[in-house]
C-alpha cells in the first residue's frame, strides 16, 4: 500500500521479469535494465493492507465512503502521492486506518492480491536457471518501530496457496513475532512445508530489534529462545534504509563503522532516537547479546546469519551506484532526487534526506543447484553473506587445523569443508591447546572494485560477563604495514575522481586469501566472529547523479563510501 501512494505501478511479474535481466519501463517512465540477471528474488508485499492500494487508486466505493480513504485517493491523483504514503504510515503504525476499508485475509481483495503474488513467482520460477520464492512481509510497525519480517517459502504454490499472509490487525494478527512464529509452525504442520522469516535491518524499531529482558511486556525466557533461534535464521545486515552491522557509538575502535548510517529515529520519525536504543537495533550488538543470553537462558536466540537485501518499493532491485533506481519510485534518476527530502516529521524534526537512501543491498548465498530447495537450504544453515551491492565471491571456514599453504588451493572450499566448517556453522568446544583458525577467501566483482581488505569481526563473553569485541585486518591489498601501536592497517588510499564519478583499480587487490588464528583465544569464553571485505574507494550513486544531471550536491552529502560483504558468524561454544 505505500509503494503504489509512492508511485509505484510495476507489478510481482515485472519485478521478477527485471530480475531476470530483462529491460521493463520503471513507474517514473524510464527504461530500467540490470547490467546483470539476479540468480534469485522473492516479491515481498507487506502483509498488512495486502490489495489495499488498487481500492484506494481506483476510487472503491467503500475507500470513497470513509474519510481517510478519500483523503488518500485525492492525494494520490493531485499528484501528492509520496505524501500520502507517509500519511499511510504513520496512520498504520498509530492504528488508525479504519478496519472498514483495510482488506483482510479471507476477503476478495486480500485473496485476490495473494494469488497473483503466488502466481507471478510460479511463473517466474525457473529451476537450475532462476528462483522466484513465494514470501510476503510481515509488517509490525507499532508506534512507527519496525519490526518487518520478510516470510518465504521453501514450497510451491500448492502449499503457499492453503493460507493466507499473517497480520498485525488484530483479532485476526498481531504486532507480536512471538505470534508470527506460532502462524509459522502452524503453517509447516498444516502443510508439510517449510517457512523462514527474515528480520528488516532494525535501525528503525528504536530498540526493539534484540530484546534482552522483556519483550512486548512478557520477560524473555528459554522458550522465547528457542523460538527465535528456530524462525529467525538470517538476519538482513544492510539495505536502501542504510546500515544496520555496527555503530560508532557501539563500536568506537572501528574505523569502519560510520557507514551509511540511519540514526536519527523511527520508521516515521515519529520518536528521535537516543543512544541507549543503538545496541539493541544492531546485528553486531545483537550477537553479543546472545551470547549472553545464552548462558542466562541456556540458548542462543540471535544466532542468526547474515544477508542484505534492496527493500525497494519500486519492483526494481537495482542495487549498483551507478544505475541506482532509488527505494520508492520518487527516487528513480532525476535531477532533484539528491536534493529532496524522503520525509521529515515536524513533530521531532526526525529528517530523512534522498540523498541518504543507500544503493544497497544484494543476498548472497552458497547453494549447491538454483531451486527454492536448494537456496532456502543454505539460507536454513545460514551459509549466508551480504553485500552492500557488489558481487564478490566470499567464503569463511573455521576450524583447528588450518595450516598457512592452506591459503594456497585454488579451491579453497574443497579444504574448508575438509577441514572446518562454513559460515554459519559451530565449532566445538577447543581441543587442548587450540586456537581456531579461519580460512578467508574473496575475489573482487568482476566488473567492480578492487578489495582493501579482509577483517574479521570478533565478539566474546569475557569470565566476569561482560561482552566485547576486536576487528582484525586479517590480509589487504598492498604493501601496507600495520601500525606498531594500534595492530591497524593504513587506509588503502584513493582513486576516485567525484567530478567525473570515475575510478582506477590501480590501488587494492583483485583477490585476498589466508589463514588467520585467533592469537587472543581463550577456551573457556564463548564467542563468535565473522568477516567483513572492503572494497577499495569508489563512486557512490550520488557522485554519478552529481555527473550524470549537473545537480550540485546538498553540504554533508556523501559522495564516494567502501562497499563492503559481512559474512554470517562462526560460534564457538565451550563445553559443546
Amino acid at each position: 500500500m505505500d509503494a503504489g501512494a509512492f508511485g509505484a505501478r510495476l507489478g510481482p511479474r515485472e519485478a521478477y521479469r527485471f530480475a531476470k535481466g530483462n529491460e521493463v519501463t520503471a513507474s517514473s517512465g524510464q527504461q530500467a535494465k540490470l547490467s546483470r540477471p539476479l540468480d534469485f528474488l522473492v516479491v515481498a508485499d507487506h502483509s498488512d493492507g495486502m490489495g489495499f492500494f488498487p481500492l484506494i487508486l481506483g476510487g472503491d466505493p467503500k475507500v470513497m465512503a470513509d474519510p481517510q480513504g478519500r483523503k488518500w485517493n485525492e492525494m494520490i491523483h493531485s499528484g501528492k502521492g509520496a505524501e500520502a504514503a507517509i500519511d499511510i504510515i504513520t496512520n498504520f503504525g498509530k492504528g488508525t486506518i479504519s478496519k472498514a476499508i483495510m482488506p483482510l485475509p479471507g476477503t476478495p481483495a486480500y485473496r485476490g492480491a495473494w494469488q497473483e503474488t503466488i502466481k507471478a513467482a510460479e511463473e517466474a520460477n525457473d529451476p537450475g536457471r532462476f528462483t522466484a520464492f513465494i514470501g510476503y512481509e510481515w509488517t509490525s510497525n507499532t508506534g512507527g518501530n519496525n519490526l518487518h519480517r520478510n516470510v518465504i517459502f521453501r514450497d510451491n504454490a500448492d502449499k503457499a496457496s492453503r493460507v493466507e499472509p499473517y497480520t498485525t490487525m488484530r483479532p485476526l494478527g498481531s504486532d507480536n513475532p512471538v505470534d508470527l512464529w506460532k502462524w509459522m509452525a502452524a503453517y509447516e504442520d498444516k502443510t508439510g512445508g517449510n517457512v523462514l522469516a527474515i528480520a528488516h535491518n532494525g535501525n528503525l524499531s528504536n530498540g526493539r530489534m534484540f530484546p534482552t529482558v522483556e519483550a512486548f511486556g512478557k520477560k524473555l525466557d528459554r522458550e522465547y529462545a528457542q523460538t527465535r533461534a528456530k524462525w529467525g535464521r538470517l538476519y538482513e545486515a544492510t539495505q536502501t534504509k542504510g546500515d544496520g552491522e555496527s555503530h560508532p557509538y557501539l563500536s568506537p575502535n572501528d574505523e569502519f563503522a560510520n557507514f551509511e548510517r540511519w540514526d536519527k529515529g523511527n520508521l516515521d520519525g515519529s520518536e528521535a532516537k537516543t543512544k541507549d536504543m543503538l545496541q539493541f537495533e544492531y546485528a553486531r550488538a545483537g550477537l553479543k547479546h546472545g551470547l549472553a543470553l545464552e548462558k542466562e537462558l541456556g540458548v542462543n536466540p540471535y544466532k542468526f546469519g547474515l544477508i542484505g537485501s534492496s527493500d525497494a518499493h519500486t519492483g526494481l532491485a537495482a542495487m549498483e551506484e551507478e544505475n541506482f533506481f532509488g527505494k520508492t519510485t520518487p527516487q528513480e534518476p532525476s535531477p532533484h532526487r539528491m536534493t529532496a527530502t524522503f520525509f521529515s516529521n515536524p513533530k521531532t524534526g526526525v529528517t530523512i534526506m534522498d540523498w541518504e537512501v543507500s544503493s544497497s543491498g544484494y543476498a548472497a548465498v552458497w547453494a549447491n543447484e538454483n531451486t527454492r530447495e536448494s537456496i532456502f537450504d543454505a539460507m536454513q544453515r545460514r551459509e549466508t553473506y551480504a553485500t552492500t551491492g557488489p558481487r564478490m565471491a566470499v567464503r569463511f571456514f573455521g576450524g583447528f587445523d588450518f595450516e598457512a599453504k592452506d591459503a594456497n588451493n585454488r579451491l579453497p572450499a574443497q579444504v574448508g569443508y575438509t577441514k572446518g566448517v562454513p559460515m554459519g556453522g559451530d565449532l566445538s568446544d577447543a581441543p587442548k591447546g587450540k586456537s581456531p583458525s579461519f580460512l578467508v577467501a574473496a575475489l573482487k566483482d568482476p566488473i567492480g572494485a578492487n578489495l582493501d581488505r579482509y577483517q574479521v569481526v570478533k565478539g566474546w563473553m569475557g569470565k566476569d560477563g561482560k561482552l566485547h569485541e576486536k576487528v582484525y585486518d586479517v590480509v589487504w591489498s598492498g604493501e601496507r604495514k600495520p601500525d606498531s601501536k594500534t595492530g591497524k592497517v593504513p587506509a588503502v588510499g584513493t582513486t576516485v575522481d567525484v567530478e567525473n564519478a570515475t575510478w582506477t583499480n590501480t590501488i587494492g587487490s583483485p583477490e585476498l586469501i589466508a589463514v588467520w588464528k585467533d592469537p587472543d583465544f581463550d577456551a573457556s569464553q564463548p564467542a563468535f566472529y565473522y568477516g567483513r571485505v572492503l572494497e577499495i574507494p569508489t563512486p557512490r550513486w550520488t557522485a554519478y547523479d552529481a555527473k550524470r544531471f549537473g545537480t550540485k550536491p546538498l553540504p554533508g552529502t556523501t559522495m564516494t563510501l567502501q562497499e563492503r560483504a559481512y559474512t554470517s558468524p562462526i560460534w564457538y561454544a565451550p563445553g559443546k
